[in-house]
């Protein structure tokens, strides 16, 4: 019998993602499930699920070069505006040995994201508000990343009160400019965001611009 040649490696940089050089692939946790139609590939006895930038800020973010903030395969995390689980599960099979709380508020998104969770050992639904970690904390257990995208004009406050409230060590701020404010410059909006994140003792690894991807969007890339 022919040896299966897988045509994935692993990204370095990226623990738990794998590229073909153009696609980016997670192994999926919940095999024989798919999340949002996304193609699979079968190497052997792996799922590899493709990871779409246009559906997911994270793959995008990590398509355009960010390598090394803190995401591996034992990182418990904190998402934020996890809406119907797709971007969630991707971080699902990344971190193996780890979990993903999720929030999420909305009632009709939140019936979805518990669909997908029912078939994850490692994502843990959660409804309520992001604005008050002080409701979830009980349920939330020592999560060092605070991943977050939720399209509100307060979003930078309620990101750097999670980092906090949990102590985290590492956190992703997906920042959509035109929730701050519709008649600003973008750039300008980025660069006050941060500014903004430094006073408060964050410090901001990269920044990097999503809008080829998903418009008027950042990535901010911190530490504690």
């Amino acid at each position: 019998m022919a040896e299966v040649v897988n045509p994935l490696r692993p990204l370095e940089g990226c623990p738990g993602v794998y590229t073909t050089g153009r696609t980016l692939f997670t192994v999926n946790a919940a095999k024989g499930h798919q999340v949002y139609g996304e193609p699979i590939m079968v190497v052997g006895e792996q799922e590899f699920r493709a990871w779409d930038p246009m559906r997911s800020k994270l793959g995008a973010m990590i398509l355009l070069g960010a390598r090394n903030f803190g995401l591996d395969q034992s990182s418990k995390v904190l998402y934020l505006g996890a809406a119907s689980g797709t971007t969630a599960s991707h971080v699902s099979d990344i971190v193996t040995n780890g979990f993903v709380f999720c929030v999420e508020i909305s009632q009709r998104s939140f019936r979805d994201l518990v669909k997908v969770c029912e078939t994850r050992k490692n994502m843990i639904p959660i409804m309520d508000d992001a604005n008050k970690p002080e409701n979830y904390a009980h349920m939330v257990e020592g999560a060092e990343f605070v991943y977050q995208d939720i399209a509100q004009r307060n979003q930078v406050d309620i990101f750097v009160r999670n980092m906090f409230a949990f102590e985290a060590e590492h956190g992703v701020l997906m920042l959509k400019s035109r929730s701050v404010d519709v008649n600003k410059d973008p750039k300008k909006i980025f660069a006050d965001v941060e500014r903004k994140l430094e006073t408060h003792n964050l410090d901001v690894k990269k920044v990097i611009d999503l809008d080829q991807f998903s418009k008027d969007h950042a990535a901010f890339i911190v530490g504690a």
